[in-house]
Order: structure tokens, then sequence, then C-alpha cells
């Protein structure tokens, strides 16, 4: 495995963290750099540690979660989309919608978004590959793509509120859906 498959696979790694910011982008108005900043960072440091885990924990982490890692993964981008339509469709106004960004909320999103980048730790193992500098890129590459997935999102903050928060419950539909397939 060389650089550039490090860097193509950190950018397939980093799809599901940017999308999910994206979505945030659209609903967290408010102090968007620290929003945008405590996404790309909790989602950026799970995909440097989840591959570290995958690597050393291989036998043991890996034999457990496969079997499970994409329902749980499903299970929390479908109660994250839900959540978005549902707020779509029954919020009376935008002060209703929450955009959770608590600890909680983002151990979540980041947990969920870096259950992939385990397997990836697995497969990095098994090529010989140094995880720390592999890691290290996936880690940087997911941080820069929700950073900017936050931004983008923001941006398409002028469109009617309802299309694009049914858009992005869409979205983590889609994504619920592409971890079980």
């Amino acid at each position: 495995m060389n650089l550039a498959d490090i860097i193509f696979l950190a950018f397939a790694l980093s799809v599901d963290a940017m999308a999910v910011s994206f979505s945030y982008g659209i609903l967290c108005g408010e102090n968007k750099n620290k929003n945008a900043l405590l996404i790309a960072l909790f989602t950026g440091s799970f995909q440097f540690l989840m591959p570290v885990a995958g690597y050393y924990f291989a036998n043991l982490v890996y034999g457990i979660l496969k079997p499970f890692g994409s329902f749980i993964a499903c299970a929390i981008f479908l109660i994250l989309g839900l959540k978005f339509l549902y707020d779509a469709i029954f919020a009376k106004d935008r002060d209703e919608i929450s955009c959770c960004l608590t600890v909680g909320c983002l151990l979540t999103l980041a947990f969920a978004t870096s259950i992939d980048a385990l397997a990836a730790g697995v497969n990095i193992r098994f090529l010989d590959v140094s995880i720390f500098y592999s890691s290290l890129i996936i880690g940087f590459v997911t941080f820069f793509d929700a950073f900017l997935g936050f931004y983008l999102g923001n941006l398409f903050k002028k469109f009617p509120s309802k299309i694009l928060q049914i858009f992005s419950g869409i979205v983590l539909l889609l994504l619920a859906l592409k971890s079980v397939i």
C-alpha cells in the first residue's frame, strides 16, 4: 500500500463524516466556526484512533464487532436521519429544531462515522503498513472533509429549511442503508 492508496482510503473513509457534517451545517447556524471545528475534531480524531484500534486489537475487536459493526452504524444513522425528518415535518419553527453538539452527540456521531475505519486498521495490519502514518493521514483528511462539509451545508441554508432538513434526513438514511449493504 503506497501513499496514493492511503490517501484514496482516507477520502473513502471520510465520506460519511463529510455527509453528516454537511447535514449539521444546514441545521446549526450559530457559532459556525466552533461547530465546524468541533465536528471536524471529533470525527477526525476517531478516524485516526479507530484504525489504530483495529490494527492493534485486530483479532479480538474485529472478531467481536465485525458481525455487528454495520448494524451499529446503521442504527445510529437511522436514528439521526429519522430525527432530522421528524424535526423537518413536525417542528413549528426553526428554533424548535435542535442542533445536538453535546459531547455525547459528538462522540456518537464520531463513532458512527468511523466504524469502517476499524476494519481499515485491520487491513492495514495485514498489509504490513505503518499504522501511525496511515492513521494520521486518515484523521487529517477526515478533519478537513468534515470541516469543509459543515461549511458547504451552511451555504445551502438559503434554501427553504424544511426541504434541506428532509434532504439531510434522507442523506443520513442513505448512509444507514449503505452501512448494511
